[in-house]
């Protein structure tokens, strides 16, 4: 599907309510970590930048898309059941006990290449994915969402300079550059600015745009298949943990938190307002 960015707009309001549901249901879920992303996933589903078949999950020319920062799970199941990956109501279930739908990322998932969760692995995972696909001479690419909490560990690093040695130009990075992580912002932890030169000076191409906004998205992500340098590419979106709803956003407290009676009820509220024009 390609949409235009109002339909595209549209799809992220609709997955945000999604999102929120499966949460509050369950009682659990990374609501904020899943909302500063919306777009980024929007983007590259419906703005046809990535290759995929929902009638055939493991389509061998299928690119591959890992979700590193596996804690925004609830919202790549809602992206994959709304494409019919699987049928919707099969979220009812999401967080249950015994069920495919876990809190973190899991694999048994129809659309889901790995399990994820651990910080900096599913990185790594792409990257070796990346240099696969170019040893076995085949042609799709693999695009894969971190997040900037993530850029604590070693193994964010170590990836990055592996993908930069090995020329990696099939391998594509979005980070979800939220500014927050479980207790504060980083820039209040550990300052990571200036990001874009830090990964520039480990071999990387870097853009950087706003991640809400769906032109920019698209831009930035425009002819990736064709580019002609040979440095893999990292697109830093800036965005807001919790964005749509605004009693959520940029409170740390409320990673890993679903909110519940008349909170929920209010932020379904929020979200209906800031999107009313949607």
């Amino acid at each position: 599907m390609h949409g235009t960015v109002k339909q595209l707009r549209k799809k992220a309001h609709q997955l945000r309510r999604t999102v929120l549901d499966m949460c509050t249901a369950a009682g659990t879920g990374h609501v904020t970590s899943s909302l500063s992303c919306v777009e980024i996933l929007v983007a590259l589903h419906h703005g046809n930048i990535l290759r995929f078949d929902p009638q055939h999950p493991d389509w061998p020319e299928r690119d591959r898309f890992i979700l590193s920062k596996g804690q925004a799970s609830p919202l790549l199941y809602a992206t994959l059941a709304d494409l019919g990956f699987f049928p919707p109501a099969e979220l009812d279930v999401f967080a249950q006990s015994g069920g495919k739908f876990g809190v973190h990322l899991q694999h048994s998932v129809p659309g889901v290449e790995i399990t994820s969760g651990s910080l900096g692995q599913g990185f790594g995972l792409a990257a070796g994915l990346a240099l696969g696909a170019r040893m076995n001479r085949e042609l799709h690419m693999v695009f894969t969402l971190i997040g900037d909490g993530e850029c604590y560990e070693g193994s964010i690093w170590e990836t990055a300079m592996f993908a930069a040695h090995n020329n990696l130009n099939n391998l594509v990075a979005i980070m979800d550059r939220n500014y927050l992580c479980v207790t504060d912002f980083t820039e209040n932890l550990v300052a990571l600015e200036p990001m874009d030169k830090k990964w520039e000076s480990f071999g990387w191409e870097v853009k950087r745009v706003d991640g809400h906004c769906f032109e920019s998205l698209l831009d930035a992500l425009a002819n990736v298949r064709s580019r002609r340098s040979r440095k893999p590419l990292l697109v830093i979106a800036d965005t807001v943990k919790g964005k749509g709803i605004e009693r959520l956003s940029d409170i740390p407290l409320w990673h890993g938190s679903a909110p519940a009676g008349a909170i929920a009820d209010a932020c379904r509220k929020d979200l209906e307002r800031v999107f009313k024009d949607e």
